[in-house]
């Protein structure tokens, strides 16, 4: 059936293709993406991309080694970064990690950062089981550590997935202050700095 109308639209094109043949550009006739065995295929258009890794995150979002900034929460995949509609850790719910499951094929591991919350029991209780019964590993972690873990696995070339959420306050550490200081007495002499 399918292939006897595509012959008749393209016979019926013809006399158009005619007519309009100096004056229009025609657009050929294609099949559907359900030809011919009844499944849609995606084609994906950034085949090359190197693995995505997190170099920086802020309270407003993060930058990835590939150079893009993402504002606010974002899923990340090996290739891929999505934003991710999740406000705040009480959010996160079934409905917000069902995209996780539909994965085909199915991520090893799934690091979700929840900024710099330490702990939730209610949040803990709901990804695990949802997870659990997906047959998804999860580690629920502070988005410092999250950003480390999903680097760390990513560069392993495990199929996982990150669920990130900018932490509300940020901690110097210790390379700051030092890169701070060192920045200062660049500026300002050889000064005491910070």
């Amino acid at each position: 059936m399918v292939l006897i109308l595509r012959n008749i639209v393209r016979s019926s094109a013809a006399p158009f293709k005619r007519f309009y043949k100096d004056s229009w550009p025609v657009v050929s006739v294609r099949g559907h993406s359900y030809d011919p065995d009844g499944k849609t295929t995606v084609q994906i258009l950034n085949k090359n991309v190197e693995v995505l890794m997190i170099d920086s995150y802020s309270q407003l979002g993060f930058r990835l080694n590939n150079g893009m900034y993402v504002m606010g929460p974002m899923a990340i995949f090996p290739h891929t970064v999505l934003s991710w509609n999740v406000s705040h850790v009480d959010a996160i719910s079934e409905d917000s990690l069902t995209l996780f499951s539909l994965l085909e094929p199915k991520i090893d591991i799934l690091v979700l950062g929840i900024g710099d919350v330490r702990n939730s029991p209610k949040l803990n209780k709901c990804v695990h089981s949802f997870m659990a019964n997906h047959r998804i590993s999860i580690e629920v972690l502070t988005t410092q550590q999250a950003c480390a873990t999903f680097n760390f696995l990513n560069s392993e070339s495990r199929y996982i997935a990150g669920a990130l959420i900018p932490p509300l306050t940020l901690q110097p550490t210790e390379d700051d202050v030092i890169m701070s200081k060192k920045r200062y007495n660049m500026l300002y002499g050889s000064g005491e700095g910070l």
